[in-house]
């Protein structure tokens, strides 16, 4: 059991309270030991074992994060985001070689007519009445055959099985190891400090790396307790920290804006919640929106780095008091991680620019059936393993690395380099701006050209050319935004995070 699922969870005493979620008894540490000694019987009367594939296509809350933590303790877990359409589950499940699908009980969506073709078991999951949070029962379809294997996975067994976003490529599959999760929580629990008394209130998205390891395994592996919601929502965030009694939460950079934006009604709350701190990750946090985090919560707040190859945590902004620094994603938090050459397979003295590289248990072991994308993304030097995070940073004298941005949303407007981190981060400081995200737009003579779309703060009013005049006083020339679009809403994608490749073209900007 040692570097499992399994192993990761035992020792914590069994009446503790591990998952939790609105208006239901909490799931105890027993409980959920229970729960996945059912789920292995289930499985395998169902034909599924060790190796075999099963989908998940549930709603967020305490069934979904049961289901990841019971499912990969028995088989390779696929979690799917339940908002596709028949077309997207249809590639992805023929993409996984799934060989049987998760929903719940009264699901009656577009996954089974994908799932169908492809002849996919259908596992449904009953959960509800006076059930502790997460507690549910599988009840197969059809008739059933011997699974392969019966056998527990060990650490070298694939527990999860993701796609890259695909924004400017065929999605990648990246399968995760049952080591290389124990390795990414234990990362996150010891960086943040986490112990039994702890509890996160989760309001990441269940089929991406974020929710399953920073919030669920990492919670789990320190025994302590989660409380699931069913999705971020910032009309009901407060009400939700409230009733979780939570001393932490995690969440991407425009969820964090969201909850600023109506924390003034809320103090109370705030109060009251007392929060050890808050953690933001899977996008850079603007520098103005940490400052405002910490002054509303009275609470450090921890930027982290990570990304699906990693098993999630790369870096972390230490929690000790001042410790954060803003535009800064932290040491060095599980793996090594160094600058190397975009050029060539060599890595660089810390100070340097360069693409941001890792080596470390956590790091997936390669792309799955894509011997191109392995060799362009991971190299040797150093005895080590590295693998390329797409990422370009530099270290300062002090060991804390900030990234200048993606290698691929750099804007390069006629030769001049432009970050467009470092420009959202001087629109944020406009008084009248909640949220900001610069892209490269197309242009026929520098190839292209800075553009930005901004949201105005509740009962503001900004007109294009007030942002672009403000960008002016602070930014040189060559970096202001040529184009500023005032929006009601950023379009985002499933996660909640700003994709800034594609953005020009959601917003019809890629014209003349």
């Amino acid at each position: 059991m040692t570097n499992t699922i399994a192993g990761l969870l035992a020792g914590h005493p069994g009446d503790a309270p591990a998952i939790g979620g609105e208006n239901r008894p909490w799931l105890t540490y027993a409980g959920l030991a229970g729960l996945a000694e059912e789920t292995r019987s289930s499985l395998h009367a169902a034909g599924i074992g060790r190796g075999d594939r099963v989908a998940i296509v549930l709603p967020n809350g305490p069934e979904m994060a049961a289901a990841f933590i019971a499912i990969a303790q028995v088989a390779t877990t696929a979690p799917l985001n339940p908002g596709y359409r028949q077309e997207e589950f249809e590639f992805y499940l023929g993409d996984l070689n799934a060989k049987a699908l998760v929903v719940a009980e009264e699901y009656d969506g577009p996954a089974l007519a994908a799932a169908g073709r492809f002849g996919l078991r259908i596992l449904r999951l009953v959960s509800g009445g006076d059930a502790a949070a997460g507690a549910f029962t599988l009840k197969a379809e059809g008739d059933a055959e011997d699974p392969l294997d019966n056998a527990p996975p060990v650490s070298d067994d694939i527990a999860l099985i993701l796609h890259t976003s695909g924004t400017t490529s065929r999605p990648k599959i990246v399968p995760l190891t049952q080591a290389n999760i124990v390795a990414s929580a234990g990362n996150v629990a010891r960086s943040l400090g986490l112990t039994p008394v702890d509890r996160c209130l989760n309001v990441m998205p269940l089929f991406h790396i974020h929710g399953l390891i920073a919030a669920v395994s990492a919670t789990l592996a320190a025994g302590g307790s989660i409380w699931c919601s069913a999705g971020f929502n910032a009309l009901r965030f407060f009400s939700q920290l409230q009733a979780s009694e939570a001393t932490w939460y995690t969440a991407v950079p425009t969820m964090h804006q969201a909850i600023l934006s109506r924390a003034g009604r809320n103090r109370e709350i705030i109060e009251q919640a007392g929060l050890r701190f808050l953690r933001s990750s899977s996008a850079s946090l603007p520098a103005p929106v940490m400052r405002s985090l910490e002054e509303t919560f009275a609470a450090p707040v921890i930027e982290a780095y990570g990304m699906t190859e990693a098993a999630h945590q790369m870096t972390c902004n230490p929690l000790g008091s001042g410790a954060q620094k803003p535009g800064a994603v932290g040491l060095p938090a599980g793996p090594e991680v160094r600058i190397a050459s975009e050029a060539e397979n060599a890595l660089l003295d810390g100070s340097s620019i360069g693409e941001v590289v890792i080596s470390g248990p956590n790091v997936t072991p390669g792309y799955e059936g894509n011997p191109e994308a392995n060799a362009k993304n991971f190299f040797a030097a150093d005895g080590k393993r590295w693998f390329r995070t797409g990422d370009q940073g530099t270290f300062d004298a002090k060991g804390y690395l900030s990234l200048t941005g993606r290698l691929k949303e750099i804007i390069n407007r006629g030769g001049e380099k432009i970050s467009p981190l470092e420009v959202d981060s001087i629109l944020l400081e406009h008084p009248d701006i909640a949220q900001a995200v610069t892209f490269a737009i197309p242009h026929d003579k520098l190839g292209e050209e800075i553009a930005a779309a901004v949201v105005p703060r509740e009962n503001a009013t900004l007109e294009s050319r007030d942002v672009r005049d403000f960008a002016t006083s602070r930014l040189a020339d060559f970096k202001v935004p040529r184009k500023v679009v005032v929006l009601e809403e950023i379009p985002k994608g499933a996660t909640g995070k700003v994709q800034r490749i594609g953005l020009a073209e959601k917003l019809g900007l890629t014209g003349g």
